[in-house]
């Protein structure tokens, strides 16, 4: 079984030397075929240096170099398409996620499992900036996809290679590739892995990912519920709206034949006329999205599902 271990790389210089050397050992346990591949994404220190010195001495080390800062979901991505590994595990390169857990995915990936999650349970982060922020994302991305992991932001899994062809990231989503994964058919599972404190360097990441992640999720939920059946959602979203108007309209005649309030006295006719330019707005949008969905599909020949297996063809 050959591994592709993917490192997204953005000013690790003081770190890249110790972790090529911490795979190399966990590798040689493992007696596996493997590579290396690097990516780096725009380092402004001398990462990408460190990483040219260490593949001209051992060709198992692959760079990737971009040519400026992407963000670690391109960088994955990146990865992803250049691994030529039957299983790809991606890992932090800052030495936090630890080289030596990589036979306890692959031992859990061999139960029969398509993706294997990395939990840090103890994870050695400050409390108000990154655990607390990142409990609640794990919260809601779990609640939000039906996809109950404990740590979705740990960088350090297992996929089979036929898991992520076909998926796309932009954005944050990167952390998302196992919900869609499970989308799509595939057997998950999660295991702890040994989280250390980052000795050197500083943190790329920052209490305002947590927003981003989020608004990133409502995109994922969106494209795997509705891609295929847009008018599903907008015109539900539509339908609801002319409801709305229509309760507004009712309540002003009725107010006006009680004699309450005539209808230039209260907002409710505006209220309704506004709900109702809505809900046809949105029913337009949904008929919009559908023709757009069809000629995605119909243009490139694309099936709206995924088959798993074909027997006697």
């Amino acid at each position: 079984m050959k591994l592709s271990l993917v490192v997204p790389v953005y000013n690790e210089e003081e770190n890249i030397a110790q972790l090529l050397k911490e795979v190399k050992e966990a590798m040689f346990i493992l007696s596996s075929e493997y590579e290396v591949i690097a990516i780096n994404d725009g380092s402004k220190d001398n990462s990408l240096a460190v990483l040219k010195d260490k593949a001209a001495k051992d060709e198992k080390i692959k760079i990737v170099s971009f040519k400026r800062n992407f963000g670690q979901t391109a960088a994955l991505a990146a990865g992803f398409d250049y691994a030529t590994g039957e299983v790809i595990i991606p890992l932090d390169a800052d030495l936090q996620n630890d080289p030596r857990d990589i036979p306890l995915l692959l031992n859990k990936l061999i139960e029969g499992y398509d993706v294997v999650s990395g939990w840090r349970k103890n994870r050695q982060d400050k409390l108000i900036s990154r655990k607390i922020p990142s409990w609640i994302a794990n919260y809601i991305i779990s609640k939000t996809t039906g996809v109950h992991l404990h740590d979705y932001g740990c960088t350090m899994k297992a996929y089979r290679r036929e898991v992520l062809q076909g998926i796309k990231l932009y954005g944050e989503m990167h952390r998302f590739i196992p919900a869609i994964a499970v989308w799509h058919g595939a057997k998950i599972a999660e295991i702890t892995i040994n989280h250390r404190e980052r000795r050197f360097g500083k943190t790329k990441y920052g209490i305002s990912r947590t927003f981003r992640v989020i608004l990133d999720l409502l995109t994922v939920k969106f494209l795997t519920k509705y891609l295929t059946r847009p008018m599903h959602f907008f015109g539900g979203v539509g339908i609801f709206s002319f409801v709305m108007g229509a309760i507004s309209f009712l309540c002003a005649f009725y107010l006006r034949f009680i004699g309450y309030a005539t209808l230039i006295q209260t907002p409710l006719p505006l209220l309704g006329i506004f709900f109702c330019l809505m809900g046809m707005q949105l029913v337009l949008m949904g008929v919009l999205a559908e023709m757009i969905m069809r000629n995605y599909f119909e243009s490139q020949g694309k099936p709206t599902y995924i088959i798993k297996e074909k027997i006697n063809f």
